[in-house]
């Protein structure tokens, strides 16, 4: 057989890209930094401008006007996408019943709703691992800037709190969006090439580590300790990297001793030590979080099947905070279909992870990646439950990059290989031995 053993990215690169999804990836992926980086909070004059509905309807036009041309049709969706998009159904009629407030809970999942065509997006136009390496890319940039911005313009605001907008005013928002893209920084450190860009990656993932102490945040830190050591199993363990197992309990240590004295303040405050100011506000927070938890078993009960509507369980709180849970956070808003809905959807990534992992035919790199999902995305199943994470778009993401990496595999192995007879291998040797040592040369496997 020849060249079977050829990496993903070689063997797409003689399939070729599928023809005129140029410029609507161009713009899915401008929709992808304006989300992750959130140019409009930091970049002056842009605050006017709506950046992200404008490159998420430019993308969106661009995939509409492709139609018949491209690779995967809306037909080849995934099973998740059905889940997401009845979970948005289910939440919409609940705004529309809702017994706070209406007209704020439509317009959250009219918001929240923008993710099903993100998702659609991604899955049609991301369809070889170059792209959706290009995505991850933007992801990780964006949030090392936003890392980087917020410790510029926040340095002296305790926790970061309130620096960036958006997504990003909590400071546990912000720790929760730093673990969840530290497994890809590590996967590109790995697969780095030249020593500048490994310099840079290395600077990146201690750029996060410390935004996301300075955050303090106690569910971020909790779920970085659980998705590090995922990152590490599959990237320091299976394979066989153990240097990376010493290097980021050093890394760790370094951090916690330079930045990380707020974090142990709150981490002491739950056992009910509160020797400081900050230790005291955040035993206040841990005594506030139980009974915010009580607060949304209560609701569940009285609202079973629509919730309350997204959004309005602070309202429905009586002190104005979300339920430090996901998955009662879902339950209380969208009721339990939204639960079970949205439990289905993760399921499916995990699904896709395993059949991703099961290989043993992949290269290097696209192994490192699925290494990087997969501990992404336990990183999060455990933080969701010391987090109000079910609108924020990360883990959705991450779901459509399992969705359309096995989408890419599947078409690779439909795809016709050529046959082999004994003239091609001799033309394959006398072209061996006329490039002999050339990146053209042809490989033979036995």
């Amino acid at each position: 057989m020849i060249e079977a053993d050829k990496p993903i990215a070689a063997r797409e690169a003689e399939s070729g890209k599928p023809a005129g999804l140029n410029g609507a990836f161009f713009w899915l992926s401008a929709f992808y930094f304006v989300y992750c980086a959130r140019p409009e909070d930091w970049v002056p004059g842009l605050k006017y401008i709506p950046l992200a509905k404008i490159s998420g309807i430019l993308a969106l036009i661009g995939l509409l006007s492709s139609l018949g041309r491209t690779k995967r049709k809306f037909r080849d969706l995934p099973r998740e996408s059905n889940y997401l998009i009845a979970m948005i159904g289910v939440l919409g009629v609940s705004a529309l019943l809702s017994p706070i407030w209406k007209g704020g809970a439509v317009s959250h999942t009219l918001d929240f709703a923008k993710m099903y065509i993100i998702f659609v997006l991604t899955f049609l136009l991301v369809t070889d691992f170059s792209r959706l390496r290009r995505i991850i890319y933007i992801q990780a940039v964006s949030v090392a800037v936003i890392s980087a911005v917020s410790i510029i313009m926040g340095h002296s605001r305790p926790r970061l709190e309130g620096v960036i907008g958006g997504i990003y005013s909590n400071p546990n928002d912000l720790a929760f969006a730093i673990v969840l893209t530290l497994p890809f920084c590590l996967a590109f450190l790995l697969t780095a090439k030249g020593a500048l860009s490994r310099l840079w990656w290395s600077a990146t993932i201690l750029l996060l580590g410390l935004t996301l102490l300075m955050t303090a945040s106690r569910a971020g830190f909790i779920t970085l300790v659980i998705s590090g050591t995922v990152c590490l199993w599959h990237f320091g363990v299976k394979g066989r990297r153990f240097y990376l197992i010493v290097v980021s309990g050093l890394v760790v240590v370094l951090l916690l001793a330079v930045a990380g004295g707020p974090l142990m303040n709150r981490l002491g405050a739950i056992g009910g030590h509160a020797d400081t100011q900050m230790g005291a506000v955040a035993y206040e927070s841990y005594e506030a979080r139980k009974y915010l938890m009580l607060r949304a078993l209560e609701g569940i009960k009285h609202y079973p099947i629509l919730g309350l509507g997204v959004a309005n369980f602070q309202v429905y709180s009586g002190i104005w905070h979300d339920v430090h849970m996901t998955y009662l956070q879902i339950a209380v808003e969208g009721g339990i279909p939204s639960l079970v809905l949205y439990l289905l959807f993760f399921a499916c990534a995990f699904s896709n992870l395993r059949k991703l992992l099961r290989r043993k035919d992949l290269d290097v790199h696209t192994t490192l990646f699925i290494g990087g999902l997969h501990s992404s995305m336990i990183g999060f199943v455990i933080g969701a439950l010391f987090a109000p994470e079910a609108y924020q778009f990360f883990p959705y993401f991450s779901v459509a990059y399992t969705s359309a990496l096995v989408a890419t595999i599947a078409e690779q192995e439909r795809s016709p290989q050529p046959d082999v007879n004994r003239a091609e291998v001799r033309r394959g040797l006398g072209n061996w031995r006329v490039n002999r040592g050339k990146p053209d040369a042809v490989t033979l496997v036995r």
